[in-house]
């Protein structure tokens, strides 16, 4: 079996594989994570667009039929309502490529996951603060 599968280096060179009407809807998701999560790191990881904050924050590709969104599980929990017009998983949501994309709804599921994310390292720096400080 020939394992040719391809090794993405970056955000941009996995939206250039697509034809110009798929570029521009994962330029546009990429734009509106950007604003919705300034801080965050650019990478790929699974090979897929993914933005990292304390952690991965969330992941998004391009299929056949739909984009993929992955905000992990508590994004999909979180906005349960909001997407289930939607088919989803416990850690994804699926945009059909025949509808207009949600940015807004993308935007409050990055915004969730950066507070989320957020909590988590603050907590993760308070225990090791304190573990520091019980050896005081």
């Amino acid at each position: 079996m020939n394992g040719t599968k391809i090794a993405y280096k970056s955000i941009d060179e996995y939206i250039l594989q697509f034809p110009l009407e798929i570029q521009e809807l994962l330029i546009s998701i990429r734009k509106v994570i950007k604003e919705s999560a300034p801080d965050a790191e650019e990478k790929i990881s699974y090979q897929m667009p993914t933005f990292y904050l304390h952690g991965n924050l969330v992941n998004f590709a391009a299929y056949k039929n739909h984009i993929g969104f992955y905000p992990t599980s508590s994004g999909i929990s979180a906005f349960k309502q909001e997407i289930s017009e939607y088919k989803s998983s416990k850690g994804a949501v699926q945009f059909p490529l025949e509808k207009p994309l949600p940015y807004a709804l993308i935007s409050k599921i990055v915004k969730f996951r950066v507070g989320e994310n957020k909590k988590k390292a603050e907590a993760k720096l308070k225990k090791k603060f304190d573990v520091v400080r019980d050896f005081d």
